[in-house]
């Protein structure tokens, strides 16, 4: 038996999340470049958001929501495997530049109302 669905679907969420946060970073002043690759094959990553910065520095962005601050909040969810399939995935798409350039990894945490920019939350070692 089919149940009617009461709400957004968590894609649905996930893409609502994403835009917030693609309007925040282009207020900032980031540019779009493009949104959710992937790296082809099983157990790849995914990058949210690819971004320019105006300093020509590419920005990797991880997009975090969670209705609230219990169990540790958006940020408490990224931990060390999911750096590493982000830092994979950036490895992946950088090897189609003809020149990699300055890079960053950036998280956007949305919680409830509340948007957070965490410029340079980690880098491509895997520590934050």
């Amino acid at each position: 038996m089919d149940f009617l669905r009461t709400g957004p679907t968590t894609k649905q969420r996930g893409d609502a999340a994403e835009d917030r946060a693609l309007a925040h970073l282009q207020a900032a002043g980031l540019r779009l470049v493009t949104r959710n690759y992937r790296t082809p094959g099983r157990g790849g990553g995914e990058i949210d958001l690819v971004m320019r910065d105006r300093d020509t520095t590419l920005v990797f962005v991880e997009v975090r929501q969670r209705a609230s601050g219990s169990h540790g909040g958006a940020g408490a969810s990224i931990g060390g495997v999911k750096q590493r399939r982000i830092i994979f995935a950036a490895r992946h798409y950088l090897l189609r530049l003809p020149s990699p350039p300055p890079c960053r990894f950036d998280v956007v945490l949305l919680q409830g109302d509340q948007i957070e920019w965490l410029q340079a939350a980690f880098d491509a070692s895997g520590n934050s």
